[in-house]
């Protein structure tokens, strides 16, 4: 039965071609968090003609003031649809928020989707509704045999991947305790490579203290601008070498992130006046960690070292956290990988790549409750946030025989 249920997903390539390029239409920008209820409907309303129940929860108030006040007021909603019943529950993610449209575009514009030889042009085509349209033509196939599943597929569509996922897949699993089996978030990979991780980050503001004054009399007056360019120019070199000396034993989406890596001076601030001697001097710190390091005691190394060094200088600073997550990671011989590799080498014909990302995944928020949870979906994450981006349609029907293929091996497995 297997193979024919995964035949099926071809007849609708152009089902989920325009699916995809209404929900591309719909222009979920992030920041600050536009149209969320509208694509939610949208969704809902293509899964309701197929039989498929879902519901839509909204994200209280109180919670998204927490964690990004200033966005308050744009509401946030999750999206959770579930065919079949009962153990093991296979668990697809994917974020339907998406990046500005920017300018550079050729094509097409931004939120008017076109096909292309094939390709599917649009913001968000690869980042991520490519993936979400996979999981939808996945589960419309499998409802239409229903009745011989073995186990519960639940599809969640979440906000706020962009902005570091706490108002989007950190509320679904930390708050509304979301516990399947097994994980796959549908980010875009390409056929051949699964994520099994990703680096943890950490960002870090440092304030250089002088003392504010009238720029026509400045020496009534401590530069702070001047303090923390020299206390930077001391400290640079020293931060690169002990970071980079970091190295990681796994293989990455680019082998240079196999280093763990530090970023001084994404954010740089003053008191923004031309005329005034700046009291306070500030820049940012951005810390990748490798999955070998703990970022507890990474932050505490940063700090020492700072300080130190401050001292040393004789200077004042004032080290802040901003954001803290951790490293992430899925040992690759798990059953998960394993049976996805297998569907992604009979039905895609290609070698697979188990690698490590760069950058972040809401992968780690499933992850970190002890699930079995792994990233991978159509789309080339090159072209994120650029100009242009597009989406292979045949990727798109590729992958959701994968995921076919996968949740059907999956709840064999555990019966």
């Amino acid at each position: 039965m297997q193979r024919d249920v995964i035949e099926q997903v071809s007849k609708y390539r152009d089902w989920v071609a325009e699916v995809l390029m209404r929900m591309i239409e719909i222009p979920t920008v992030n920041p600050p968090g536009e149209k969320y209820l509208e694509f939610c409907n949208y969704v809902k309303d293509v899964l309701e003609r197929e039989g498929i129940s879902s519901e839509i929860v909204k994200v209280p108030d109180d919670y998204v003031r927490k964690f990004i006040p200033e966005y308050a007021d744009h509401p946030r909603y999750i999206l959770i649809a579930r065919i079949g019943k009962g153990r093991p529950v296979i668990h697809f993610n994917g974020h339907y928020d998406v990046v500005p449209g920017g300018t550079g575009w050729n094509v097409t514009e931004p939120f008017r989707p076109k096909l292309v030889n094939g390709r599917i042009y649009g913001r968000g085509s690869t980042d991520m509704k490519g993936g979400i349209a996979s999981a939808i033509l996945a589960l419309k196939v499998l409802k239409n045999f229903e009745n011989n599943l073995n186990c519960t597929v639940e599809l969640a569509l979440v906000p706020d991947e962009e902005i570091g996922g706490e108002t989007g897949t950190g509320y679904l699993v930390n708050v509304m305790n979301v516990r399947p089996d097994y994980v796959i978030v549908c980010e875009p990979t390409g056929l051949d490579t699964i994520l099994i991780g990703n680096k943890g980050v950490l960002w870090l503001m440092v304030d250089v203290i002088g003392k504010q004054a009238h720029a026509s009399t400045p020496w009534l007056g401590l530069n702070a601008f001047e303090i923390g360019v020299r206390y930077v120019c001391n400290i640079l070199d020293d931060l690169k070498k002990m970071t980079e000396s970091k190295i990681s034993k796994y293989e990455y989406d680019d082998e240079r992130s196999k280093r763990a890596t530090i970023v001084l001076g994404g954010d740089v601030r003053t008191c923004g006046k031309v005329n005034m001697v700046p009291g306070i001097f500030s820049f940012s710190i951005d810390r990748r960690v490798i999955p070998e390091e703990n970022i507890d005691d990474v932050e505490r190394e940063l700090y020492t070292y700072l300080e130190d060094k401050a001292r040393e200088m004789g200077i004042t600073i004032c080290i802040r956290t901003l954001q803290k997550s951790p490293p992430a990671l899925t040992d690759p011989n798990i059953e998960l990988v394993k049976v996805l590799e297998k569907n992604i080498v009979e039905i895609a014909r290609t070698n697979v790549r188990k690698v490590v990302c760069s950058g972040g995944l809401d992968t780690r928020y499933y992850q970190a409750k002890g699930i079995q949870a792994v990233t991978y979906g159509p789309g080339e994450i090159e072209l994120a946030h650029q100009a242009d981006e597009y989406v292979e349609l045949d990727e798109v029907v590729e992958i959701a025989k994968i995921y076919v293929g996968t949740i059907l091996d999956l709840s064999v497995s555990r019966r």
